[in-house]
């Protein structure tokens, strides 16, 4: 019996004492067989025109000065967020990115590289996108504040984000999962089970929104530094 309903978020699922919560994240590795096949099968084709599709937009949005080949490091996040969304939508599996755990330790090195990287090598871009052009001489200390503050609190934000949408559409499908047994009405039942299902294909798309949303944002902030 779950305490609250929170808990179906709590890592609590063990065998002799050891967590198998993260488990799911690596279930992934045995997909990857798949790409040494000589004839690649239509999964692969589709999914390997999904990344090309990608790798244009990103490159874009990295603009002419961007590090050659770099858009594989966002392309891989946006798999591995896709994947962990998607997997916690089967029962009984752990949703690893509706943990700060692992949404945080995606947000802040990459962050924190792109500062690294900004401050060390490109000090006056830096500087100057401290003040917008055109701000007046009188509001630029309270610009050069709010901007800071806007740059640190940047990994707290995509954390957040792509953990609260996680565990908002878990946490209504939960409500309506708990309903349902109590309920005596066919009618009642029958209509729970159709809002489930179309809740159940809205976080199917909210998957994939979430991780593309990560993965631009953290493209756009690697535009900045260079």
């Amino acid at each position: 019996m779950m305490t609250n309903l929170f808990s179906v978020f709590d890592p609590s699922t063990t065998i002799f004492n050891m967590s198998l919560n993260w488990l799911s994240t690596f279930i992934g590795l045995l997909i990857i067989p798949m790409s040494f096949w000589m004839m690649p099968n239509r999964f692969q084709i589709i999914w390997n025109n999904i990344l090309m599709i990608l790798h244009k937009e990103f490159k874009t949005l990295l603009g002419p000065n961007n590090i050659s080949k770099s858009t594989l490091m966002f392309i891989s996040m946006f798999s591995l967020i896709m994947f962990n969304n998607f997997l916690g939508l089967f029962p009984y599996i752990f949703t690893s990115t509706s943990h700060l755990t692992l949404t945080l330790t995606l947000a802040f090195p990459l962050w924190l590289s792109f500062m690294i990287y900004g401050w060390t090598c490109h000090t006056n871009h830096m500087f100057s996108h401290l003040v917008p052009q055109g701000t007046p001489s009188i509001l630029m200390p309270f610009m050069v504040c709010i901007e800071t503050i806007s740059n640190i609190i940047r990994p707290g934000t995509l954390a957040i984000r792509l953990t609260a949408n996680m565990i908002a559409g878990h946490l209504l499908m939960t409500l309506l999962g708990n309903t349902g047994p109590m309920s005596s009405s066919y009618i009642i039942i029958s209509i729970i089970l159709i809002v489930q299902v179309a809740l159940l294909l809205l976080e199917s798309a909210v998957a994939i929104i979430q991780s593309y949303v990560f993965s631009v944002l953290s493209t756009l902030y690697s535009s900045e530094v260079n």
